[in-house]
C-alpha cells in the first residue's frame, strides 16, 4: 500500500498518517519536493498537528531555506516549539535564514538557557567552525577517577540534549573551561574504577580555533579520521564540538558553491528547482557583466593589431584556436587544483611542485597542440611562416596558461579570498586578450610581410 501524498495529509490532519508518510519518503529529495509544494496556510498546519519528533525529522531532512520557510509560516508558539526541539547546530542554522523579527520573536519564546546557547551560536561569523558547532559536550574534570566519571557522563547524559552526540569522546576540563584531553568513552568504561581520569586521557588533542573557517575542521575530521573535533576559543577553552554530521553538511556545501562560482555565477543558496528566474538573473548577472567589462580589452587588442591582420589576413583564421586552446588549458588547471586545495592536498607552499607539474604537462600538451595546429594550417593552405608562427603561438600560449592557472588559485587562498572565483570563463578572459597580444608578438618576430609594422 502507498503512503498518501503530502498534501493529504495535511488536510486530514492525521499525525499517524504523517509517521506513515515519513517512513515511505526516507530520501530527503521526495521529501523536499513535497514540502515545497505546499502553500503556507498548509505548512502553517502542518507545523500545528504533527507529532514534533516526526516535524523535527523533516526538517532535519530538507535544506535550510525550505525548512525555514516551514518556521516562518508557523504560528509563533509551533515555531518555538520546533526550534527548542532541534539540534543547536540545527537550530542556528534555520534561525540564520530567518528575517530579525522572526528570529527574535522566537528566541524571545525559548527557555532563557536555550536562547542564550543559541544566539552564542548566533553570534559567530557563518564561515567559522563556532558558528557550525554543538554546544553541548560531555565533560569531566581531570581529578575524577573513573568510577566518579561515568557517574557524572551518567547524571549529565540525562540532560544533554540528543545533538551531543559525544558518546565516543569525553572532554577533560580544567575548572577554568581549559580542555585538558579527551578520553574515549570504551576507554573508560573498561579502566578499573579507582583508575585517574588523568592518567587515561590523551593530553594530544586535534583541536580547531572558533575563528578557524569551517572548511578547515570538515577536513581535520576527515583528515584524523575523527568522529568529533572539539573547538576552543584563544585561551583553549572548549566551547563545543563539530561533528561528522556537520562535517559532511559543510564539504557538501563548499563543494556545490565552489562548483557554482567555477562556472561563473554567485552560489544559488536554495535548489535549482526552487530557484525562480529572477534570482538566477541576480546570481549570473554580476559575474557576466564582469567578465563582459574584462572581455572587452581583447577587442582592444585587436584593433591596436588591426594593420597586422590587414597585411596578414591569414592571422584571424587562426584566433578562435589559439585563444580557445589557452582558455581550455586553464579552466582544465584550476578546475584540478581548486579541488585538490579544497580537500587540503595543496596549499600555498607546495606552488613549486605545481609549477614545476604543471609547466612540465604544460609542455608536453604543447607540443601535442603544436602538431594538431600545424596539421589545421596544413590543411588551410596558408604557407610554412604562417604555420610556425601558429606552432610557435601554441606552445606559448599554453606554457603562459599554465603558469598563470598554477599561480593565481593559491595566492587568492592566501589573502582569504575563495580560489573558485578563478573559474573558466575568468581564466579565458584573462587568457584571451594576453594570448592574442603573444600571438602577434611571435607574428612580427617570425613574419617578413609585418617588418615595420
Amino acid at each position: 500500500m502507498h503512503a498518501p501524498e503530502l498534501a493529504d495529509v495535511v488536510a486530514a490532519a492525521d499525525p499517524d498518517a504523517l509517521a506513515d508518510w515519513l517512513h515511505h519518503r526516507a530520501l530527503p529529495a521526495d521529501r523536499s519536493h513535497a514540502l515545497a509544494r505546499l502553500p503556507r496556510a498548509a505548512l502553517r498546519a502542518l507545523a500545528g498537528f504533527a507529532a514534533t519528533d516526526d516535524t523535527v525529522e523533516l526538517l532535519d531532512s530538507v535544506d535550510d531555506e525550505l525548512a525555514a520557510r516551514l518556521l516562518r509560516a508557523a504560528v509563533p508558539a509551533d515555531s518555538v516549539r520546533l526550534v527548542d526541539a532541534l539540534d543547536s547546530d540545527r537550530g542556528a542554522d534555520l534561525l540564520r535564514e530567518l528575517d530579525e523579527d522572526t528570529r527574535g520573536r522566537i528566541l524571545t519564546g525559548l527557555p532563557a538557557e536555550r536562547a542564550a546557547a543559541l544566539r552564542a551560536l548566533l553570534s559567530w561569523p557563518v564561515d567559522s567552525a563556532a558558528a557550525h558547532m554543538v554546544p553541548e559536550t560531555l565533560t569531566v574534570s581531570p581529578g575524577a577517577t573513573a568510577a566518579e566519571a561515568i557517574d557524572t557522563v551518567r547524571t549529565r547524559a540525562s540532560d544533554l540534549r540528543t545533538d551531543a552526540r559525544t558518546g565516543a569522546y569525553i572532554f577533560i576540563v580544567e575548572s577554568d573551561g581549559r580542555l585538558a584531553g579527551v578520553v574515549g568513552f570504551r576507554d573508560l568504561v573498561l579502566a578499573a574504577p579507582a583508575t585517574p581520569v588523568a592518567t587515561l586521557m590523551d593530553t594530544q588533542v586535534r583541536t580547531v580555533a572558533a575563528l578557524d573557517d569551517a572548511e578547515d575542521a570538515a577536513r581535520a575530521l576527515d583528515a584524523y579520521d575523527l568522529v568529533a573535533v572539539p573547538v576552543v576559543d584563544e585561551r583553549g577553552r572548549l566551547l563545543g564540538i563539530v561533528t561528522e554530521d556537520d562535517a559532511a553538511d559543510i564539504a557538501a556545501e563548499e563543494a556545490t558553491e565552489d562548483a557554482e562560482r567555477q562556472g561563473g555565477s554567485a552560489p544559488l543558496e536554495v535548489p535549482y528547482l526552487r530557484a525562480s528566474p529572477l534570482l538566477l538573473w541576480r546570481k549570473r548577472i554580476v559575474w557576466l557583466l564582469l567578465l563582459f567589462a574584462a572581455e572587452a580589452y581583447t577587442g582592444t587588442v585587436l584593433r591596436h593589431f588591426a594593420d597586422e591582420m590587414e597585411a596578414v589576413v591569414a592571422l584571424a583564421f587562426f584566433i578562435p584556436l589559439l585563444i580557445g586552446t589557452g582558455g581550455n588549458t586553464g579552466t582544465q588547471i584550476t578546475t584540478t587544483l581548486v579541488r585538490a586545495m579544497a580537500t587540503g592536498q595543496v596549499r600555498l607552499r607546495d606552488v613549486p611542485a605545481v609549477l614545476v607539474k604543471e609547466l612540465s604537462t604544460g609542455a608536453m600538451i604543447a607540443l601535442t597542440m603544436a602538431l594538431a595546429a600545424v596539421i589545421r594550417a596544413w590543411t588551410l593552405g596558408v604557407g610554412p611562416e604562417i604555420t610556425v608562427t601558429v606552432a610557435l603561438t601554441v606552445v606559448a600560449i599554453v606554457l603562459w596558461s599554465a603558469l598563470i592557472s598554477s599561480v593565481l588559485p593559491p595566492l587568492l587562498k592566501k589573502i582569504r579570498v575563495d580560489p573558485a572565483l578563478v573559474s573558466g570563463p575568468m581564466i579565458s578572459t584573462i587568457v584571451d586578450g594576453t594570448g592574442l597580444i603573444i600571438y602577434f608578438m611571435i607574428a612580427h618576430a617570425t613574419l617578413s610581410q609585418l617588418q615595420g609594422l
